[in-house]
């Protein structure tokens, strides 16, 4: 399947709060289109990418942590229904190109959601896995990680993204 688009920081779509995937919605083609973006992530290359980053904006993310990207997660109306500690974890996007920061999101969490099938999962989990699940529903409420800097900074990451698109097209 083609590769997909990822939307860049700071395209507005990005800041789209997905609406909840429908069980009549899981099926073939969605599970393909899943393929794509596992695809799309791996190529990237990244360890999350959630449906928004792609302009679907529906409650569902791809993840892989490994680092042999054996270990494919899907999360489809992903909830957080516990968090524990804190972790300053230095975090990249897809959407924000060659930008990390540090951010500090909650050490433990435990999720709910539907698998690929919609069969529903519970998943307690930390450390990496832990933060990218964060924040890919971050993205799917219409937040990215540049949010959580100061605004100076955010400014300066938005100028920097233009000067490089700039000259990527020049």
């Amino acid at each position: 399947m083609a590769k997909l688009t990822i939307l860049e920081f700071p395209d507005p779509r990005l800041r789209t709060v997905a609406r909840a995937v429908r069980p009549d919605e899981i099926d073939d083609a969605f599970r393909a289109h899943l393929d794509a973006m596992f695809e799309t992530m791996y190529e990237a290359p990244g360890i999350g990418l959630a449906a928004s980053q792609v302009d679907d904006h529906r409650r569902y993310m791809v993840i892989d942590v490994s680092e042999d990207k054996n270990e494919r997660r899907v999360f489809i109306n992903p909830q957080i229904v516990a968090k524990t500690g804190a972790q300053v974890y230095q975090e990249g996007c897809l959407s924000v190109p060659g930008i990390y920061a540090d951010v500090t999101r909650a050490d433990t969490i435990t999720v709910q959601g539907l698998d690929e099938y919609g069969r529903a999962f519970e998943l307690e989990c930390d450390g990496l896995l832990a933060v990218c699940v964060q924040h890919e529903m971050d993205h799917l409420d219409g937040k990215l990680f540049v949010d959580y800097l100061s605004p100076l900074k955010r400014d300066m990451v938005k100028r920097k993204l233009e000067k490089q698109r700039r000259a990527d097209a020049a």
